[in-house]
């Protein structure tokens, strides 16, 4: 192999982990546990399997889609790792399929197809970008029509109350403290409105989010969600009330 062949190697790997950082700028954006370097890395070693597979090892016996195919259940375990289940819901699925297409992406790029890699960075991308709005709007509608059925029926299902969740930390750990905000408030049964931060007394600050929730009785959630954000080391004090009640 001359030096030209690897330069052209690198640069094919190159590509891969920076498709890979596009796809996880989507996922590093909205705080998810795998973001920008999990997924480039993946891509990036889903590219240089392929490119061992079909490279480094010549001759008859030779065989890159065997291992692509390793690559393929590997990251079908690393995946599992980003699923959460917490009671009856799971969570990290969207995350774990993006992974998924992460290594595809890298795979393309390492078997000498760039430009089809590059599309599917973009498709990946904008699947992600785009159709989140639609599914939120879908699932609201649905919520929706289970409330009118349930009216319908003679019961009542609740109006949607606005509740308020504060968590007090130091300047150092703003950053800490409110991903870990975020994603207690992205519980399914939560929606959240607005996230800001208040710099108090001295080094203090003061990462509110405001959510809402469709059954007010289960108020249960909230404080389970704030319960998790206070038992971090680096939170000073933790509270929530219903947003009428905020003076």
């Amino acid at each position: 192999m001359t030096l030209l062949d690897t330069g052209a190697l690198l640069l094919t790997a190159a590509l891969a982990a920076g498709l890979g950082a596009l796809i996880g700028l989507e996922r590093q954006w909205r705080m998810r546990t795998a973001g920008m370097r999990t997924n480039a890395l993946v891509s990036l070693g889903a590219a240089l399997f392929v490119i061992l597979g079909s490279q480094a090892l010549p001759g008859e016996t030779a065989d890159p889609t065997r291992v692509a195919a390793q690559v393929v259940s590997g990251i079908g375990f690393l995946g599992a790792g980003v699923i959460l289940r917490e009671g009856l819901n799971i969570r990290g699925l969207t995350t774990a399929a993006t992974l998924w297409c992460a290594a595809a992406v890298g795979s393309l790029a390492g078997a000498g197809m760039p430009m089809l890699a590059a599309g599917g960075a973009i498709l990946v991308s904008a699947t992600n970008i785009l159709l989140r709005p639609l599914s939120t709007a879908l699932n609201r509608r649905l919520r929706l029509n289970a409330e009118d059925e349930s009216t319908e029926d003679g019961t009542d299902a609740g109006a949607p109350q606005d509740f308020v969740l504060e968590v007090t930390t130091g300047e150092k750990s703003e950053q800490r403290v409110r991903a870990l905000l975020l994603q207690a408030a992205t519980h399914p049964e939560l929606t959240l409105r607005s996230v800001r931060v208040r710099h108090g007394k001295n080094t203090e600050v003061h990462v509110r989010a405001e959510v809402s929730i469709d059954d007010p009785e289960s108020v249960d959630v909230i404080e389970r969600a704030i319960s998790r954000v206070g038992t971090d080391p680096k939170v000073i004090g933790s509270r929530w009330w219903p947003v009428e009640e905020a003076g």
